[in-house]
């Protein structure tokens, strides 16, 4: 008997189960913050009370399926460990790690074969009126990529499946509990503000630096010249209409030092997470002020991303471009996580297109958008008069 199998199918079993309890979870926590919202517009005591007591019931409920969640999890980590005695013991048949292996080769040699009929052969591959759709499978590589700015870590990104829709945001703030006494049905509560933030997905082309001619005359290995070329495109398109975003933040100038000093203390609220995002002009000039004693206020950090902080706070360099134009010392100060969320609709389509002077080339194309979630969370402005 092979108990690995067995222990495998009980696994994914468990796995389903663990993949509902998500969903259910999710989707009490919308019905919670739809409740919530209710209590804004309640005006009479029953009221208040039918609120609280459905409230009441949601928080049990998802109470329970979080519970059941973490023991089926535990459970599922028990159950690979089981697996991985198994296996370490037993010898290496060609298991479901290989047919994996296969089916992820079949689909990459689907998209080869794709890319060199110039999308004639279609078998194996997915299309859409703008082309093949790439598995993401094909495409990933054994570790995840460094970004070459890591900006884009900061970015809070939510995963959809539909061209369009809403998405609910809680704004941040300083609400607290309040303490039920015991003769308290209804203690006055800190309300909650959900905003609905519609978000339209948009397709953004690129060229691959691949031409008919160029695949006719030698074996590329054409997986490995897409990824990188993807990856880099994908980064750089994001990188930009992320700081077109943040460029719609509300306007607060700094002069000097002391002015960024008091926009990081006391224009942004304590309950963001703050960092800056700089041009590289405004980050130079930043690097070149010293206190009395002749020591760079820019100071190394090993902690911080970017191997630099200001005031104790990570600070990002981007290109003058992105913010403004060459020389211009633009900022964004705030929380970018809360400020702006990125919508991934997580697809990648390449297709042949005609070229007026290369016949065709392989042009890409994504699909996200990109919308403010909490203008209070930071501030744009222009740095001025950098010595101290």
């Amino acid at each position: 008997m092979n108990k690995a199998l067995i222990f495998g199918a009980r696994m994914r079993a468990k796995a389903t189960k663990v993949v509902e309890l998500e969903e259910s979870i999710e989707d009490l926590n919308k019905r919670s913050a739809l409740e919530a919202e209710k209590l804004e517009r309640a005006e009479t005591e029953e009221e208040v009370s039918a609120v609280e007591k459905t409230l009441e019931e949601l928080q049990a409920e998802l109470e329970s399926k979080e519970a059941e969640k973490t023991e089926l999890e535990k459970e599922i980590e028990d159950l690979q460990k089981q697996i991985d005695e198994q296996n370490r013991k037993a010898p290496t048949y060609g298991g479901s790690e290989d047919r994996r292996g296969k089916k992820k080769m079949e689909k990459r040699e689907a998209v080869v074969a794709y890319v060199r009929s110039m999308g004639e052969k279609r078998e194996g591959v997915k299309t859409t009126d703008v082309g093949a759709i790439i598995p993401k499978e094909v495409l990933q590589p054994q570790k995840e990529p460094e970004r070459q700015n890591p900006l884009l870590n900061l970015v809070h990104v939510v995963k959809v499946s539909s061209g369009s829709g809403s998405y609910p945001v809680i704004k941040k703030s300083k609400r607290k509990m309040v303490e039920v006494g015991e003769l308290e049905e209804n203690p006055e509560l800190g309300k909650s503000k959900i905003n609905e933030v519609d978000y339209k997905i948009k397709t953004y082309r690129g060229e691959l630096p691949l031409s008919r001619e160029a695949i006719d005359d030698a074996q590329y290995n054409l997986i490995e010249i897409m990824q990188d070329d993807i990856q880099d495109q994908d980064e750089q398109t994001k990188l930009a209409i992320v700081a077109d975003i943040l460029k719609t933040a509300t306007v607060v100038n700094a002069a000097g030092y002391d002015g960024l000093k008091d926009i990081l203390n006391v224009k942004i609220s304590s309950v963001y997470k703050k960092s800056l995002v700089v041009t590289d002009s405004m980050f130079n000039a930043l690097d070149k002020v010293k206190d009395k004693e002749g020591r760079y206020m820019l100071q190394p950090d090993i902690t911080s991303p970017t191997g630099y902080s200001f005031s104790g706070k990570t600070i990002y360099s981007v290109d003058d471009e992105l913010l403004g134009s060459e020389g211009d010392m633009k900022y964004f100060i705030g929380d970018v996580e809360y400020f702006l969320t990125l919508f991934d609709r997580m697809q990648l389509s390449v297709q042949w297109e005609d070229n007026h002077r290369f016949g065709k080339n392989l042009a890409s194309y994504l699909r996200f958008d990109v919308k403010k979630t909490d203008a209070d969370a930071g501030v744009f402005g222009t740095y001025t008069d950098a010595v101290q």
